[in-house]
């Protein structure tokens, strides 16, 4: 019996081993048939992701491009402000050291009204206003400031404070000492004034 039961023990075994190769033969082929699928939706997958990389690299680009633009173009507004601010302010320089002889004008223009002759007071006119004039159209322009109006301390320089002459001056501009000036929009000159207290 010893025979026969390892002849039936080998038959098993054989029996068993072609069932384990047959089952890891239908594994296999359905790994395989699992692993092309698998390849094929790789490969799809593979040329979608390239396909996205592609899309994601040219919107990159893009958005580079846009931002590069737009950089460019507040480069381009910001230096034609600048260049405008420039040519408006070049002749700064000029102004300033025209503005006292502005002030002596005005000085000689008032002490001439006192002396009462007439004909050397209209020529001085015409000269003055002739050069007031021309400082005008190059952009000189006088600050308005009259007594009695409020004092400013980003547009007034206030030089001396004196006791106010009437209550309504109380913290009022009381005399304006030098006039101001601006040239565009930029004062060059402030206005010195006496203030009340």
């Amino acid at each position: 019996m010893s025979r026969k039961e390892d002849k039936v023990k080998d038959d098993n075994k054989d029996l068993k081993d072609q069932v384990e190769e047959v089952i890891d033969n239908a594994i296999d082929e359905v790994e395989e048939n699992g692993e092309k699928s698998d390849d094929q939706a790789s490969d799809k997958e593979e040329d979608l992701t390239q396909e996205e990389l592609l899309k994601e690299d040219l919107q990159k680009e893009k958005d580079k491009f846009l931002r590069l633009f737009a950089e460019f173009e507040n480069y381009k507004r910001r230096t034609s402000k600048e260049r405008l601010e420039l040519f408006k302010t070049a002749n700064q320089e000029v102004m300033t050291a025209m503005l006292p002889i502005m002030d002596d004008f005005d000085r000689a223009l008032n002490e001439l009204k006192k002396s009462g002759d007439e004909n050397l007071l209209k020529g001085i006119e015409l000269i003055h206003n002739k050069f007031k004039e021309t400082l005008k159209a190059k952009g000189l322009e006088r600050m308005e400031v009259e007594q009695g109006s409020d004092f400013d301390s980003e547009i007034h320089e206030a030089i001396t404070q004196i006791p106010a002459p009437s209550e309504d001056l109380k913290g009022k501009i009381v005399d304006v000492v030098e006039p101001g000036y601006k040239l565009g929009e930029k004062i060059i000159r402030y206005p010195k004034v006496v203030t009340g207290k």
